[in-house]
């Protein structure tokens, strides 16, 4: 199973909440995420101990560049963001180089698998307008 880690424990009460739904990472990475595919959603730093937060699947994967992100596509990624500048400052702090509105990012959107999801069971017997 591919692993969609994330260094900032900052982030972690924003994945469990599902406020986090999107992460742009730097440079075309469409041949390591695809489509449909299940990750394993962890927060750490490499070579250290990590935490498991919660399996998902990737809904979208769209390479483009920086300065074409829209507003919602950054607030995905960082729910207290809107701006471009806002998220090329916290790219270049994880990063730890410059980057450019120019710069290749893809962002990678994800969905959280829950074993018991609110509503679920409901929506596929066709209650509460639910169609099929």
């Amino acid at each position: 199973m591919q692993v969609l880690n994330f260094y900032s424990t900052i982030f972690a009460d924003e994945l469990k909440r599902g406020r986090k739904t999107a992460t742009i990472r730097l440079g075309d990475k469409s041949g390591k995420y695809r489509k449909n595919q299940l990750v394993l959603v962890t927060i750490g730093y490499q070579h250290s101990p990590r935490e498991r937060i919660f399996e998902a699947v990737i809904d979208t994967v769209e390479v483009m560049k920086l300065a074409d992100l829209s507003p919602r596509d950054i607030k995905h990624d960082n729910p207290e963001f809107r701006r471009h500048e806002e998220l090329i400052s916290f790219l270049e702090q994880i990063y730890g180089r410059s980057v450019s509105p120019e710069e290749v990012v893809t962002v990678v959107r994800f969905s959280q698998i829950r074993d018991n999801p609110t509503g679920m069971t409901e929506a596929m017997k066709g209650y509460g307008g639910a169609q099929n």
